[in-house]
């Protein structure tokens, strides 16, 4: 199965202590972000990545490729910035596998993903989204779900109703590329997901705590809870 991570992103808010290089490629216990998150998901078994790129794409490039690696390293690189849903998109001809899971580049979940790619089978689902609970979801937005899982609303970001939001994991069937316009900026959160609520999609539920690095105050938290997690050690 294929495995996207969305590392495109300028990361503005970020530039007040990570400035010369993308976001994801900031430091955690001396290795990037983007390092820690392709180990994670290689234990799982997955041995092709794509890598949905834009800004500062050579400084990935240039480290993965003076890097030795078990697995296959695909680029799509985007031109101008298309956002998440257009930097997949834009992937689209790189994609191999269906479903393909999809992540961001910027945030850490420790959630299982076999259990994950199970129960996406298992639901029959064109769509299934990690979701994990948080004290405040205003900077996130919230979503919504029924008793059987499936989602049922997606809250914008400042709603401030509900707790459960996206971890940044995802599992998309092919068909849901369908669904995105091609060539144009577009977000996943905004103007792709909403569109979907009524068809086949779930939540995944996890207790696992969502990490990300958005703010230099979120990478401060980021660095000191992942510094003592296993997948993190050198």
């Amino acid at each position: 199965m294929d495995a996207l991570i969305l590392i495109g992103g300028e990361g503005t808010r970020l530039k007040k202590v990570v400035n010369d290089r993308p976001k994801p490629m900031a430091e955690i216990n001396g290795r990037p972000l983007l390092d820690i998150l392709v180990e994670y998901i290689s234990s799982y078994g997955f041995k092709r990545f794509i890598l949905c790129t834009g800004y500062m794409t050579d400084y990935v490039k240039d480290y993965y490729n003076d890097k030795e690696h078990s697995f296959e390293l695909v680029f799509s690189e985007e031109k101008t910035p298309l956002g998440t849903a257009g930097a997949i998109k834009n992937a689209d001809k790189f994609i191999r596998s269906s479903p393909f899971l999809i992540i961001n580049g910027d945030s850490f979940c420790h959630v299982d993903l076999a259990n994950f790619v199970d129960f996406h089978i298992k639901k029959k689902s064109h769509l299934s989204i990690v979701v994990t609970e948080i004290q405040n979801a205003r900077d996130f937005g919230s979503i919504v779900l029924d008793d059987l899982g499936r989602i049922v609303k997606f809250n914008e970001k400042m709603d401030g109703s509900g707790k459960l939001v996206s971890a940044g994991i995802y599992l998309f069937d092919r068909s849901i590329l369908s669904a995105i316009p091609s060539g144009i900026k577009c977000s996943l959160e905004n103007d792709i997901f909403p569109k979907l609520v009524g068809q086949c999609i779930y939540g995944f539920y996890t207790r696992e705590r969502l990490i990300d690095i958005g703010t230099p105050k979120r990478y401060k938290q980021a660095k000191d809870f992942l510094e003592t997690h296993s997948i993190c050690k050198k």
